[in-house]
């Protein structure tokens, strides 16, 4: 009979595509990864895995055995799942992954409120942006991704997810306390055409996004500072490097210097929670989300 951890090594080797991608997925060494690997060959006669340059890819034998393994795999989170709402108890472990702010802003507050509500229950958190949450939960190297978009620029979320909404964050436009128009009561987008931006790192959502929406107003904007961290970009702002959009979840402390100006035309983040519909039954995951949209619903009011 097929071994379910082996089959499980090599779904991770399929989905990672290299010996340590599957290991850090699997929260083991390499070793173990070969070692897995080489018994589950033994048990079906045929070669799984061949070199190619420095790493492996799959034989042909091996692509087959992986696509059966994902189905095989997806069958018994299934049945994990309808045990455990049979069984109606929050137990087990959960995996959250999530883009900076909601890590800072939601998670210290719900997993707070999970440990006392669900004892039994152990909950692990990572930061991790957007498309890599929703990349993360779809290979079931997380339970649950909380992910984001703007009012006007959606994030594709793939089949087979569930999502849930948690709160509907604004923003605001951060400036020297000395800039022309720190004294307004709102400005304009395009009240800063000729002003330096801080932003977030190119290729994350939030910097397509804040290209998308300058340019759609008829701004070519000048980028002058990228920091993923908006401690980062508060002090570049502190020290008159130029102006950022700031939104407000796990926002902190202001610093000295700097103003905050809300937009005429509100620019908001959409913040949800997303997961394997297979999985949609599981309490630890119904009651991950409760937790999460109970602290949403404090943070956006």
């Amino acid at each position: 009979m097929l071994n379910l951890e082996r089959l499980r090594t090599l779904d991770a080797l399929a989905r990672h595509g290299s010996v340590s991608g599957a290991a850090d997925g699997l929260h083991v060494t390499t070793s173990a990864v070969s070692q897995q690997l080489a018994k589950l060959e033994r048990e079906i006669g045929q070669q799984l895995v061949t070199k190619n340059g420095r790493g492996v890819r799959l034989t042909d034998a091996g692509q087959l055995l992986a696509d059966h393994a994902a189905r095989i795999l997806s069958q018994v989170e299934i049945a994990q799942a309808d045990i455990e709402a049979q069984r109606g108890q929050v137990v087990g472990e959960v995996r959250l992954a999530g883009f900076p702010t909601a890590a800072r802003g939601l998670f210290p507050a719900a997993v707070s409120m999970l440990r006392r509500d669900h004892p039994d229950l152990a909950v692990r958190t990572s930061e991790l942006e957007p498309e890599r949450g929703i990349q993360h939960v779809l290979r079931g190297d997380m339970d649950l991704a909380v992910v984001l978009d703007w009012s006007n620029k959606r994030l594709p979320v793939p089949g087979g997810l569930a999502r849930e909404p948690l709160l509907d964050d604004a923003a605001d436009v951060a400036m020297p306390a000395d800039h022309p128009l720190a004294g307004r009561d709102e400005v304009d987008l395009e009240d800063f055409a000729d002003d330096d931006w801080v932003s977030w790192p190119e290729g994350e959502f939030c910097y397509d996004w804040l290209m998308f929406t300058l340019r759609s107003k008829g701004i070519e904007p000048r980028i002058a500072h990228l920091a993923g961290e908006h401690h980062t970009q508060l002090a570049l702002i502190q020290a008159g490097l130029g102006v950022c959009v700031t939104p407000r979840l796990g926002r902190g402390p202001i610093p000295q210097g700097v103003t905050l100006v809300p937009v005429r035309q509100p620019m908001r983040r959409h913040i949800y929670a997303v997961w394997r519909a297979d999985a949609d039954r599981r309490p630890s995951i119904r009651a991950a989300v409760e937790a999460l949209r109970e602290v949403g619903r404090a943070a956006g009011s």
